[in-house]
């Protein structure tokens, strides 16, 4: 909306506590598709990832109703944080070994980097087995070593933002990172991938 051109997450999310429920539509707008492709991105189920953003809103709502929100300057930290604990407390309820589902039609090639590749069909082709091979590692890979490599590579958030947000300490967030690698690393070596775009 024209009216909101220039304004921050945090002002908006102001205006939306003072009253002005435009300001609320214009945030979500803003925020919404980033925020659903992280949840996505750790959940690996589009019903599921569905119920998860839309109880992360309503909780956004309410708190920002309560007035407990401050601007910091990191309203999208905030929204992440809160997202983080909505699939946490879904993770708790599913009694499950916290391993996600690997799911058919996720396709991690569209989060970044795909226009950058060659058109020509030759590389088109390598460079599409490399992306399929990452998506099989990244599948297999434990919920939270998967989303720590998410925020650090995709959302390129430091190993401190990525603490705040999910609420561990920064040692942990490297450990599930170093796990995750040395995870990978050992996918690679038992499956012999090779992992080189051609460009």
């Amino acid at each position: 909306m024209k009216e909101f051109e220039g304004m921050s997450n945090e002002m908006l999310a102001l205006l939306y506590v003072d009253g002005n429920n435009k300001a609320f539509d214009e945030l979500l707008e803003r925020t919404q598709s980033k925020l659903f492709a992280y949840i996505m991105f750790v959940v690996r189920n589009e019903d599921v990832a569905n119920d998860i953003f839309q109880d992360t809103f309503v909780k956004v709502i309410t708190k920002l109703q309560e007035g407990r929100y401050t601007d910091s300057g990191k309203f999208t930290f905030w929204l992440t944080r809160i997202a983080h604990n909505a699939i946490m407390d879904w993770y708790r309820s599913q009694k499950s070994s916290h391993i996600v589902d690997l799911a058919d039609d996720n396709d991690l090639s569209k989060l970044k980097g795909e226009q950058y590749l060659d058109t020509y069909r030759e590389s088109e082709i390598v460079n599409e087995q490399v992306r399929d091979d990452v998506k099989r590692m990244m599948e297999s890979l434990p919920a939270a070593q998967r989303e720590v490599v998410y925020m650090r590579f995709y959302q390129q958030l430091s190993f401190k933002e990525i603490a705040e947000i999910t609420g561990v300490s920064i040692n942990t967030s490297l450990g599930r990172m170093r796990y995750a690698l040395l995870n990978l690393r050992k996918m690679v070596r038992e499956y012999q991938i090779e992992l080189a775009l051609d460009y």
